[in-house]
C-alpha cells in the first residue's frame, strides 16, 4: 500500500518531469527565434556593404513553475567567454553578501568547485551582484531562496555558462532519484540541462530533496541561514508557495575573498 508521503513524492516527481519537458520546448523555441534574429541582422549588415561578426545572446525566461519545481534557470544561450582561471584552486574562499535583510557569508572550497568559485569571484569583483534582488522563494516541498539574477525576474545571467562540479558531494541518489540538500547549502541553478550554470544560485533554508544535478558550491554561516529563514517565514508575495519573496531581499554588496 502506497503511503501518503510516498504518493506526495511521486506527484512531486511527476510535476518536476512535466516542467523539464516544458523548459526544453521553450529552449528549442528560443534557439529557433535567435537563429532567425541572427539571420535578419546578417542580411541588414550585408546590405549595408559590410560584414561584421557579432555575438547574440538570448536569455530564456522560465515557464510558470509549479510549487515542486527545482531551482531554475540561468541563460540558455551564451555570448561571452567564461572568465580565465585566476584563483588559487587549492584555497578556500568566502562569498560575503550584504543584504537589506542581514549578512550572509558562504564558505566555498575551490578544490571542489574551482570553476564555480572562479566565476563568482570574477563577477563579484566587477560588482555584478550589487543591487540585485533574490527573485524567487519556494516554501513547499522545496525550500530555497533563489538569487543572482541581474534582471530580477529569472531571465538574467552573465552571458556564459560554467560546467557542473561536485555533483556527488551529497551522496548517491535514492530510489526516488533525489539526494538531500541540507539546510545551509548553496548551489547553482541551471536550465535543467547539464553544464548550464550562470550567475543564479539558490540558498537552501530547510532540508530539501532534489536530483543531484545542481552544483553544491558553498555553505551558509548560521547568521546567514537565520536571515534566509526569516525571509521564508514571511512567505511569498501574493500568498502563494512559489514566487517573489514577500519580504524583498536586495544584495547591497557582494565580495569574494580568499581565507
Amino acid at each position: 500500500m502506497v503511503s501518503s508521503d510516498q504518493r506526495r513524492r511521486q506527484l512531486a516527481r511527476e510535476k518536476f518531469e512535466r516542467q523539464q519537458q516544458r523548459r526544453e520546448q521553450a529552449r528549442r523555441k528560443a534557439k529557433v527565434r535567435n537563429s532567425a534574429i541572427a539571420a535578419a541582422v546578417a542580411v541588414v549588415l550585408c546590405a549595408g556593404g559590410g560584414v561584421y561578426a557579432m555575438g547574440l545572446t538570448g536569455d530564456k525566461k522560465d515557464d510558470a513553475a509549479p510549487t515542486d519545481a527545482a531551482p531554475s534557470p540561468s541563460p540558455s544561450e551564451t555570448g561571452s567567454p567564461e572568465p580565465a582561471m585566476a584563483i588559487d584552486k587549492k584555497a578556500k574562499y568566502s562569498f560575503s553578501i550584504r543584504t537589506n535583510e542581514g549578512d550572509i557569508t558562504i564558505a566555498m572550497d575551490a578544490a571542489k568547485t574551482p570553476r564555480t568559485v572562479n566565476s563568482f569571484k570574477s563577477l563579484a569583483d566587477k560588482g555584478y551582484f550589487d543591487g540585485t534582488k533574490c527573485h524567487r522563494l519556494t516554501t513547499e516541498n522545496i525550500f530555497v531562496l533563489q538569487c543572482g539574477d541581474p534582471k530580477g525576474d529569472g531571465t538574467g545571467g552573465p552571458g556564459y555558462t560554467i560546467p557542473d562540479e561536485n555533483l556527488d558531494a551529497l551522496g548517491k541518489a535514492g530510489a526516488d532519484g533525489n539526494v538531500t540538500f541540507p539546510a545551509g547549502t548553496v548551489a547553482m541553478a541551471n536550465t535543467s540541462q547539464p553544464d548550464t550554470g550562470g550567475s543564479q544560485f539558490f540558498l537552501v533554508y530547510k532540508d530539501t530533496k532534489l536530483p543531484p544535478a545542481y552544483t553544491p558550491f558553498g555553505t551558509m554561516d548560521d547568521k546567514g541561514l537565520k536571515a534566509v529563514q526569516g525571509v521564508a517565514k514571511a512567505g511569498v508575495e501574493g500568498g502563494g508557495a512559489d514566487g517573489p519573496p514577500k519580504q524583498a531581499v536586495t544584495t547591497e554588496k557582494a565580495t569574494v575573498t580568499k581565507v
